[in-house]
């Protein structure tokens, strides 16, 4: 190895290059092998070793960054695979969430129109949709007895279409308000003044009797009071769904306006319209803050989106608000209007009563002296409490038949007028909401001045007098009475079908009215 004669290498002055070159004199290196060499010759070797260990560094790196380039696009790659795969399951979900809905829903539907024929070809007189919920929920119990994984499968089949119900369910009550200026026309106002003090002294009174019942016997049988099975609640609304119903609206008014028989009839040319009006006021109203809804509920919103959209259809096309209002419910199941279709979904509403009374069964078990006696009694009150006033007061008995299913539900409430002769099915509707509504704006207040605090005998009282508006309004802030509520609501119209189905009563019932 060669030895420095002068200075060493690592001094001050090897370490620049350029400096050494001017500056810094000749320095002799002298081998093994006695020859010597001077320090530039040095210098040169250092610098051509330099450069191939910086040009080695370099290509390293340039690999390294080659490698690391290549996994990041393997991992891109790997993450957009996954987010396709992650987009192809969650529109597969959707799709078979959809089909899911519409194959239940079809199935509920189907059998109540298979049912309502069939009772018509036999003539027989008694809620076809009635007779299809004890049969439903006859199934149900026998499965649940034999082959419980069956009963719940059953369940779980329907549960969308029973969501889907409960989601809707004020708005199948909203036609009877839309039509009611055709309803009442024929009506003095001296009769329509009585009708609206039977029905809010009528709703007190049955609140009244079915809660004091319910504590009464309570007080004697001491049961306590358990957690009851949790209800399922169905999803809001979206803006999506908002917007969708908006575009529907608009289009098909326009296409109305201009071809008035696009659709073949008058009727059908205006349900597209019409329909989505009714839908556009219900989500609407729904979406208002609840000191709002307090005064103008979803169904008053519902209502009044539907007659203004009548009123203006009515006024661009010069027809004018009647004939609008005659098809949105032309009760002509050859050609129906946007009323007919909403009304349609009644029968399976009480369909559905089978599968809420299975998922409580339970609870029923437990209090059923509270619930029955309760509900057989507030029943018997309404019924008879209305006829014997209607009479008092000097109401036409027409109009006071009319009135008499007051606290039942708009799907049997009709069921039991057409039991009668000379009745306005329109009016028995719309009395029936008016009710509900006034329940669910006033029935938490009523209540906790009456000093009722049993949850139970709350949500009886409140289910047994304004039916399915007033079980919504009281759920929504006491859900611990929501089970009682949906029991009592169910219950209450069927008894008073059962109850009127039977000759004599509807004979005695007409003899009280006069």
């Amino acid at each position: 190895m060669a030895t420095p004669l002068v200075t060493p290498l690592f001094s001050p002055l090897a370490l620049s290059s350029s400096r050494n070159r001017h500056s810094c004199p000749k320095t002799l290196f002298q081998s093994k092998d006695g020859k010597t060499c001077d320090s530039s010759a040095t210098q040169k070797l250092n610098q051509t070793r330099l450069r191939k260990t910086d040009g080695q560094r370099r290509r390293f790196l340039q690999m390294g960054s080659r490698e690391m380039s290549f996994g990041r696009k393997l991992s891109t790659q790997a993450m957009d695979g996954a987010g396709t795969e992650n987009t192809s399951t969650t529109i597969s979900r959707k799709v078979f969430a959809a089909t899911h809905l519409l194959v239940s829903l079809g199935i509920i539907l189907a059998a109540d129109q298979f049912l309502k024929q069939a009772f018509v070809a036999a003539s027989i007189k008694f809620p076809s949709a009635l007779f299809g919920m004890f049969c439903i929920f006859s199934l149900l119990m026998i499965l649940d007895s034999v082959v419980p994984a069956a009963a719940t499968g059953m369940m779980n089949f329907f549960e969308p279409a029973f969501l889907f119900i409960q989601r809707w369910l004020p708005l199948f009550y909203v036609p009877s308000l839309v039509v009611l200026p055709l309803s009442v026309r024929d009506i003095p106002a001296a009769s329509g003044v009585k009708i609206c003090y039977i029905v809010a002294g009528g709703w007190l009174a049955s609140l009244c009797v079915a809660g004091f019942t319910a504590i009464a016997v309570r007080k004697m049988v001491k049961t306590e009071m358990t957690e009851a099975e949790p209800m399922s609640k169905p999803s809001p609304f979206s803006t999506l769904e908002l917007w969708s119903w908006g575009g529907i609206f608009v289009v098909s008014f326009v296409g109305a306006l201009f071809y008035p028989t696009s659709l073949g009839t008058s009727a059908r040319t205006c349900l597209p319209f019409l329909l989505s009006s009714t839908v556009l006021g219900y989500i609407v109203g729904s979406g208002l803050p609840s000191s709002i809804k307090k005064v103008f509920h979803p169904i008053i919103c519902c209502a009044l989106s539907s007659v203004l959209a009548a009123l203006a259809f009515g006024y661009a096309s010069g027809s004018g608000l009647d004939p609008v209002l005659g098809n949105y419910l032309t009760k002509v199941a050859s050609d129906p209007g946007a009323g007919d279709i909403l009304m349609g979904f009644l029968g399976s509403v009480i369909l559905s009563f089978a599968f809420s009374m299975f998922k409580q069964r339970k609870l029923v078990k437990r209090h059923a002296a509270e619930i029955f006696t309760s509900v057989i009694v507030s029943t018997l009150f309404s019924l008879y409490s209305t006829a014997l006033v209607g009479r008092l007061v000097g109401l036409e008995p027409s109009l006071t038949v009319s009135i008499l299913p007051r606290c039942i539900t708009v799907a049997l409430a009709l069921s039991i007028v057409s039991l009668f002769e000379g009745t306005n099915s329109s009016l028995t509707a719309a009395v029936v909401v008016v009710t509900g509504l006034i329940g669910a704006n006033f029935v938490q207040v009523v209540l906790d001045k009456l000093r009722l605090r049993d949850p139970i005998a709350r949500g009886i009282a409140t289910a047994s007098s304004a039916h399915g508006l007033g079980t919504a309004a009281l759920s929504a802030k006491e859900p611990e009475a929501l089970p009682f509520c949906a029991i009592a609501y169910a219950l209450t119209g069927i008894f008073g079908s059962l109850l009127c189905s039977v000759p004599a009563v509807r004979q005695s019932l007409l003899a009280v009215v006069g």
